[in-house]
């Protein structure tokens, strides 16, 4: 084996007159469009779903204290991706940037990670859909039979059993027609993706107006009642208290809980290929959805347990039973449906997002390029790859709960963050020269907070995401040493000079 071949790089200048080929996705995004598949991305199930549990079990009203965390956290990441989105306006994101920088096996180990982000992420959402829509079918007394309203397997007291169910079918469809959005095309998958975002960013903005009238202050004390911490390393408690299961409680462990909430930002990077002008519109882009969500979340939060004591707040649709709390049962219903859509938008952004990878990958030869580059000749999209992602996700969603999909998808998530905040330390030593329309400020300060936030909520998740995270990893590597390492369009053009 050929040990340098693993840490090949990648030439930027190669990467970016590979950029004039034919094969090249169709651009068509302006800076409002990307800002909409950000925010469309950000907001949903991590407002609509995980913000309830995280208030009542983890940190209480401080809980708007956890949100500004892990926003300063995705802040610093933002500034890192905007500024390698700028230098490298290609399919990949995160991946691309590992492969300039840091040599194939990590853009293979980053690039695997990414699927896992945005596959996982998908199903996780597809299953937050799935109970949206079967809460808003309720309120009509409609109710699917019990074989089907949920995963197969249920997740208690740590260990899996069968819930009795044969699988998610709410989830399985909302993903079948996602799927064939994504295939017919970028434009009418931005287009469904601006009405959704319509929909659920008012919906965010009426809770917020309207709920405020209804804040009673008390409901904010104790602001902490979990304490400020909630800090663990590999599961062990290491400062802070802890729930009944031995899991860190506190504002530190929301953060890392409801992590899950700002995930989407970075796939904004991922369509920097049909972007129209990617080095000016993608870092807008980026930074903008991010800012934007990170202010909605904050008053959303501290409207909701100044609505409801933090204890009493729903675990599984908190902003919607919050409107019935209070007495006004039709809110319920408006933001029951609202949710529906907004977490809609979320899936299809996730979903749009990984076959991108995918196509990067491929087009260096680290997976079957006949398959997952091959982009469609009347839609330019990457159809085969879209669809595999879809029946991945669907099985996913169908089979699997939603607690131990949303762990997963955070670990991998973070991980991303700490590579791309890396390789712009990297990329500044060793490219110092590159054009940069967009610059990360106060390099290194940023990428190495970056790195230290991110890397502080990785070690407060459960010790079960690290395993499952490795375990992950480890199927990666089986595929990359068994076909991406020999496959690579570097390797092959080396031999070729050697």
């Amino acid at each position: 084996m050929n040990w340098n071949q693993l840490f090949a790089r990648k030439n930027l200048n190669d990467l970016l007159a590979d950029m004039k080929g034919d094969e090249r996705l169709k651009r068509v995004l302006g800076p409002i469009n990307l800002t909409s598949l950000g925010i469309g991305a950000v907001i949903g199930a991590g407002i609509f779903v995980t913000t309830g549990a995280a208030a009542s079990e983890k940190a209480g009203p401080a809980l708007m204290v956890s949100y500004t965390v892990a926003g300063l956290a995705c802040i610093f990441a933002a500034l890192c991706y905007a500024e390698f989105a700028s230098m490298a306006p290609v399919a990949g994101s995160a991946y691309t940037y590992a492969y300039i920088t840091m040599g194939e096996l990590f853009a293979w180990i980053i690039g695997w990670d990414l699927v896992l982000e945005y596959a996982v992420g998908a199903a996780t959402v597809a299953n937050g859909w799935s109970g949206y829509f079967q809460s808003v079918l309720g309120k009509m007394n409609l109710h699917l039979p019990a074989l089907f309203d949920k995963a197969t397997v249920l997740y208690k007291d740590g260990h899996f059993e069968s819930s009795g169910a044969l699988f998610n079918l709410p989830a399985v469809v909302i993903v079948a027609i996602i799927t064939m959005i994504l295939v017919k095309g970028i434009s009418e998958s931005a287009n469904f993706n601006a009405l959704m975002v319509f929909i659920k960013v008012g919906t965010v903005v009426f809770v917020i107006l309207v709920g405020a009238f209804y804040i009673n202050p008390e409901n904010w004390t104790p602001f902490a009642p979990y304490g400020w911490t909630g800090i663990s390393f590999f599961g062990h408690p290491v400062a802070g208290q802890v729930d009944s299961a031995g899991n860190p409680v506190g504002v530190l462990a929301g953060a890392a809980t409801i992590f899950f909430a700002y995930i989407g930002f970075d796939s904004v990077s991922t369509h920097a290929e049909e972007a129209k002008n990617p080095q000016r519109d993608v870092p807008i882009a980026i930074i903008a959805s991010l800012v934007i969500c990170t202010v909605l979340y904050i008053a959303v939060v501290a409207v909701l347990t100044g609505m409801v004591k933090y204890d009493q707040i729903d675990k599984d649709a908190g902003i919607s039973s919050a409107f019935k709390h209070i007495g006004l049962p039709w809110a319920e219903i408006v933001i029951s449906t609202a949710g529906v859509a907004g977490i809609t938008s979320v899936l299809l952004v996730m979903m749009l997002s990984a076959p991108r990878v995918f196509l990067a990958m491929a087009r260096d030869g680290l997976v079957p390029k006949a398959f997952f580059a091959d982009v469609h000749p009347r839609f330019r999209t990457p159809w085969k790859s879209t669809i595999a992602v879809g029946i991945f996700v669907a099985c996913l969603a169908g089979f699997l709960p939603i607690e131990e999909l949303l762990h997963l998808t955070n670990i991998g998530t973070l991980f991303a963050f700490v590579i791309v905040c890396g390789a712009v330390l990297i990329m500044r030593y060793t490219n110092p020269n590159a054009e940069r329309p967009f610059r990360c400020p106060l390099v290194p300060i940023v990428p190495i907070l970056g790195i230290l936030t991110c890397l502080m909520l990785m070690f407060s998740l459960p010790a079960d995401s690290w395993w499952r995270l490795i375990t992950w990893m480890g199927l990666g590597f089986v595929i990359y040493f068994g076909y991406g390492q020999r496959h690579s369009t570097l390797r092959v053009e080396a031999s070729k000079t050697v």
